[in-house]
């Protein structure tokens, strides 16, 4: 049996982050395109916001910066070959991430927040599943996604307030899909 080199070793992680790092922060960016989201949307502008809601601009740096280092982690766990947890690590993360990528087009684009914030706590439980057994596998990817596990704290308050701020939410202002031209 031969066995692999740190220098080899590094390197078959550098050949996956190069691919798991993109994939994961243009699948965000193209959940994102969705439905108008953030300051270009309509509808979310005319919700009442909490007092702890950011200025517009944070979200995409925030939201790049969570991509980056989920793609980072994922990375070393594909990379984690002969771990008995490694199938079960990525289903979860694949299963959390797909709950990533609907809670958009369901808050922006439906404009349904009921849903988005049920969204948002199965994220979290599923992340916080998938941190726990990416720490069985390596310590560090588990590091790498605590920042997501705060970050859905936050988002889900954030969700959570404008709920209770906006208890018609869906009806505030009509989507786009809804409106008509006319001549």
């Amino acid at each position: 049996m031969e066995l692999a080199t740190k220098g080899q070793l590094r390197w078959a992680f550098l050949r996956w982050a190069m691919v798991t790092v993109p994939l994961i922060v243009l699948l965000g960016f193209a959940s994102s395109q969705v439905a108008p989201s953030g300051e270009q949307s309509r509808w979310y502008m005319a919700l009442a916001k909490p007092a702890l809601n950011p200025p517009g601009w944070v979200f995409p740096i925030a939201w790049t910066a969570l991509y980056v280092m989920m793609g980072l982690a994922l990375a070393m766990i594909v990379n984690a070959r002969g771990s008995r947890y490694r199938g079960l690590a990525i289903l979860l993360f694949v299963v959390q991430m797909l709950l990533n990528l609907v809670w958009t087009p369901v808050f922006f684009g439906a404009h349904l927040v009921f849903a988005a914030f049920l969204i948002i706590v199965a994220m979290f439980v599923v992340a916080l599943v998938t941190t726990l057994v990416f720490g069985r596998i390596r310590t560090a990817a588990a590091w790498l996604m605590v920042p997501y596990l705060a970050w859905l704290c936050f988002a889900g308050a954030l969700n959570f307030g404008i709920m209770q701020l906006n208890p018609n939410a869906e009806a505030l202002v009509p989507s786009s899909s809804d409106a008509q031209m006319t001549i």
